[in-house]
């Protein structure tokens, strides 16, 4: 190689080194710095820190062009995601076989009977609404093997189980699937639903409450706004880190047009009823199903039932642990309500939960409880 030729390349080199470092400096604009990170604690270096190894650009490179090859070539995206026909995207916990599933399944039920028992000893009828998996409700748009067969039939076998145990759990496939004339009931490229779908669901579920266990008090009237669509990135593109560099190879964004749901101020209640009219009718206790505002769930139960709905739902925990939590709080020991609405999809009846946060003598306590008959000390040691 002549001297002129070492020359060029060690310039190439070093303006590629400086080009890099240039851009990777420029990632330090996006950190935000909370207040626990401090110079002194060291926090504000390991922040930096990872801020600056997310964002590099060889790593980004790096997983925008392996993401690339996978989705390009092999039809596949990280773990996590399923991908279908026609742009959709499925949550792989919907197809993938699951360790231990029996045990956890059986772990599971005897928990919900559980939570049954201490419902009925605080007088509180139990809905439990299970939300069938989108993989059930849109098979036509899988590609490829379909669900494992746990998943065969998990949403009757969870029926029947619930019927079995004298749980009340109004069906919501069929309505769900009868609606899939009228518009998605679920998010092409997100594992969730859409505010149409849970409408539906709510619909059916007043439906259920009025004939099965009427809500006393005044009937309230609230009204929903619509806005309108606007493109949403649903949660399961997270598994295509495709992003920046071949965002177009990205299926395209849902249509969301998200609604809002309040009271009608002209039956507002006066401060005087609102003051002394302390009892909770219905609770709502679930998933991101019910937590993200997003779907209107919370909006659409309480437009359809004509009453206030106390939300404990929480993103990102499962069905199950919400609702141990909720056992265990002050709101509910001196405020239970009438009705309490469970939303439980069906794919997390198999799954294990971590449950080394509560008392192993209450979860024992429960596991071991039968409806009517519990003798349960909420979060007490015996």
């Amino acid at each position: 190689m002549t001297r002129s030729w070492q020359i060029i390349y060690i310039s190439l080199f070093l303006g590629l080194l400086l080009a890099l470092g240039g851009w990777s400096l420029l990632s330090f604009a996006s950190f935000q710095r909370t207040a626990p990170m401090t110079v002194l604690n060291g926090r504000l270096a390991q922040g930096l820190q990872s801020h600056y190894d997310e964002q590099f650009p060889i790593k980004r490179l790096g997983t925008n062009l392996w993401a690339a090859l996978d989705y390009g070539l092999f039809k596949e995206g990280r773990p996590g995601v399923v991908l279908g026909r026609d742009q959709w995207l499925y949550s792989d916990e919907e197809f993938n076989p699951m360790a231990d599933a029996k045990q956890s399944e059986s772990s599971n039920l005897a928990l919900i009977r559980g939570v049954q028992a201490t419902l009925a000893q605080h007088h509180v009828q139990l809905v439990l609404a299970i939300v069938p998996a989108k993989a059930r409700l849109y098979p036509e748009h899988i590609d490829g093997p379909g669900p494992a067969a746990l998943h065969d039939d998990l949403y009757q076998q969870f029926h029947r189980q619930a019927q079995q145990a004298g749980i009340f759990a109004p069906d919501l496939l069929g309505p769900l699937q009868q609606a899939k004339a009228q518009g998605p009931v679920f998010l092409r490229t997100d594992t969730h639903w859409t505010p149409m779908g849970a409408e539906v669901v709510a619909h059916s579920l007043s439906e259920a409450v009025h004939a099965h266990a009427p809500l006393s008090g005044e009937p309230q009237t609230y009204v929903t706004d619509s806005q309108p669509a606007a493109p949403y990135k649903g949660d399961l593109t997270t598994f295509l880190p495709l992003d920046p560099l071949f965002s177009n190879l990205l299926p395209p964004p849902d249509e969301l047009a998200q609604r809002a749901t309040h009271l009608q101020q002209a039956a507002a209640a006066s401060d005087d009823a609102l003051f002394a009219n302390t009892d909770i009718a219905v609770a709502l206790v679930g998933t991101s199903y019910s937590a993200n505002p997003h779907w209107n769930f919370l909006g659409a139960l309480q437009q359809a039932l004509h009453s206030d709905v106390v939300n404990y739902a929480e993103n990102g925990h499962g069905p199950i642990l919400p609702m141990l939590e909720y056992l265990q709080t002050d709101a509910f020991k001196n405020s239970p309500p009438q009705v309490l609405i469970w939303e439980f999809p069906e794919r997390y009846l198999p799954m294990k939960n971590d449950l080394s946060d509560f008392d192993p003598n209450w979860i024992a306590g429960l596991k071991k409880a039968e409806a009517g008959t519990a003798n349960l000390a909420l979060g007490q040691t015996n």
